[in-house]
């Protein structure tokens, strides 16, 4: 089953097989290096929205806030837990101050605030810290 990169250079989702996660995977559309270590990037609101809808693969959404303590704790979870799934979960994290939209939509009312996706779809949520056996738990049954 292919696996999903975002592009750090234009944004575009890409399908890699399993087998060329390390052999330095380049983005299809720009040929930019790809990033295959898992690791949790900052997007906007038009990213998620196109990373929701297009990804093969579930997307764990963080809503954050840089002054948020809780989110900061919790921050080095989701790394991790990125970094353990790589190309089988993609791992996203959206500024609340910067970036409303999502937030507003979903009725975010504190954070963090974690959505995971699936298909288009809100599969499941949940807030606040917890530690990252948790975070194993609660994304795998939806994994390929």
């Amino acid at each position: 089953m292919a696996r999903a990169l975002v592009c750090p250079s234009c944004n575009r989702l890409n399908r890699v097989r399993p087998d060329k996660l390390t052999s330095g995977p380049k983005c299809g559309h720009c040929k930019h290096a790809l990033d295959p270590s898992g690791t949790p990037r900052p997007v906007d609101d038009g990213e998620l929205a196109q990373l929701i809808r297009s990804s093969p693969v579930p997307v764990l959404v963080d809503f954050y806030a840089d002054w948020c303590g809780p989110c900061r704790s919790l921050a080095p979870h989701l790394e991790q837990l990125g970094k353990n799934h790589p190309g089988e979960l993609l791992v996203v994290k959206v500024d609340t101050e910067r970036h409303q939209e999502h937030a507003r939509k979903l009725g975010v009312q504190g954070i963090p605030a974690i959505y995971l996706f699936r298909d288009g779809e809100v599969v499941d949520q949940t807030s606040g810290m917890r530690p990252l056996a948790f975070w194993e738990g609660w994304v795998r049954p939806h994994l390929s």
